[in-house]
């Protein structure tokens, strides 16, 4: 084999491989583990049915409920918060994920 042969199949190899990482994303559940992981474990405990150091548990939390709540910051109109406390600042950077973590959530 040439070393131009080489090359083109190392391309080809390379292309392959990241081609089949961006197909299998696992889907919006996933996607939204990886944000509850990166952005909401610092306060939320890493199982979400479980309470965290200054969040309280958020497994079934609705998607109404994450958007007010991380997006703004505010509850929807109507809701009980589990906790007095307002230390959760808003999230707005998070606002196409939502989807995502109301599926991890589920």
């Amino acid at each position: 084999m040439t070393a131009s042969g080489r090359g083109l199949g190392l391309v080809t190899l390379t292309l392959a491989l990241g081609l089949a990482g961006c197909a299998g994303d696992g889907g919006p559940a996933a996607r939204g583990k990886q944000v509850y992981l990166a952005q909401c474990i610092a306060c939320h405990n890493s199982d979400p049915a479980r309470d965290g150091p200054l969040g309280p548990a958020v497994k079934g939390s609705s998607r109404e409920l994450l958007e007010a709540r991380v997006v703004r910051g505010a509850y929807p109109p109507g809701y009980k918060p589990k906790r007095g406390t307002a230390i959760m600042k808003p999230l707005p950077q998070l606002a196409s994920t939502i989807d995502d973590l109301a599926a991890f959530l589920k």
